[in-house]
């Protein structure tokens, strides 16, 4: 399985001569809800009151579903209203939520299973001494019998980084099981993501209980709303916790998805849209890390401004720009542009 094409939604937000800036990763039928539905609760609102925003905004959905897409056209329009309360007060954004660190630890992610050795080798390689990042994560899962291999050549590739791995939900249970114990003593694998489908909270616990420490089971990306994530807490279902602010309601749903992991005592990691995520997750209490994605990075750093560059494995915000730090290069965009 494999693709071939991303689709981003972008969204900008006005207040007299001050533009905020969101996006989120969906189906362009994101942006007809946003022009649509949504757009009527949105003029006339209050840019430095986003919590009443986003409650506005979840109202407006409850006749149609409030996940799945009116989730992600939520997630892209409360972060371009946050990015635009910090341009209004001239403040970087993570600044505004109050920052806890000055940067923040990330992970390469990629490592499909459609990539040959060499492509394998090439980009672990370069997350590993280029970006300087402490661990990486490939996919597996779809070819069992070839996953083994794979496994052996990232960790001859990275040394002595954490090795990671996501299944996307591809496997059942026992299979999970067996493969996660010899993943971790053959291979030394720290992280297993997704090892059955995120709905499968009863799978998830059961996997959990029978993986071999120091490894550790994550799931989150698909969490929607603030139930989503009680869900899975609430069973025992994880060791770490995801989210995805472009998925779960923008930086007011990832505050307090993140806020609800650490009431349970469970760390927080982020999942995807770096560039997007990289302010608020300086505010968040008990982090983790967050995903450097490849497809997302290549796409975030042709199609925006100020698109951060890691070093010794960790991103910061320019705490010189208010808000979030992205302009979106309207003639770079251009010729992918959707019609």
């Amino acid at each position: 399985m494999a693709w071939s094409a991303t689709t981003i939604i972008v969204v900008h937000v006005t207040a007299g001569d001050c533009v905020g800036l969101g996006y989120t990763y969906s189906d362009a039928s994101v942006a007809c809800l946003i022009e649509g539905a949504l757009k009527q609760v949105i003029v006339g609102s209050d840019p430095l009151s986003p919590a009443k925003l986003w409650d506005a905004l979840h109202a407006a959905v409850r006749n149609m579903g409030r996940a799945g897409i009116a989730a992600n056209a939520i997630s892209a329009v409360d972060t371009a209203v946050w990015d635009l309360k910090a341009k209004l007060l001239d403040l970087p954004l993570a600044v505004l939520l109050g920052a806890r660190r000055e940067s923040v630890e990330i992970y390469g992610s990629g490592g499909f299973t459609t990539y040959s050795d060499a492509q394998l080798e090439e980009q672990l390689r370069d997350w590993v001494q280029r970006g300087g990042c402490r661990a990486v994560k490939i996919k597996v899962g779809t070819d069992q019998a070839r996953d083994p291999h794979r496994l052996d050549i990232a960790r001859r590739v990275i040394g002595d980084a954490a090795l990671f791995m996501d299944a996307n939900g591809a496997l059942a249970v026992t299979q999970a099981i067996a493969f996660g114990r010899m993943a971790m003593e053959v291979h030394g694998v720290r992280w297993f993501e997704e090892p059955v489908s995120s709905d499968d909270l009863e799978g998830l616990a059961a996997i959990r209980a029978h993986l071999p420490a120091p490894m550790e089971l994550a799931a989150g990306e698909y969490i929607y709303d603030l139930d989503n994530a009680r869900t899975l807490l609430s069973h025992h279902a994880v060791d770490v916790l995801q989210a995805d602010l472009t998925r779960c309601g923008g930086v007011t749903g990832l505050l307090r998805v993140a806020d609800l992991a650490d009431s349970f005592h469970i760390p927080f990691s982020a999942h995807c849209a770096p560039a997007l995520h990289l302010h608020a997750l300086c505010a968040v209490r008990d982090l983790r890390h967050l995903e450097w994605f490849h497809d997302h990075v290549l796409i975030e750093q042709r199609l925006f401004d100020g698109a951060p560059v890691p070093g010794n494995g960790r991103i910061g915000p320019d705490l010189t720009r208010p808000g979030c730090g992205l302009t979106f290069k309207h003639a770079d965009a251009a010729p992918f542009a959707v019609s």
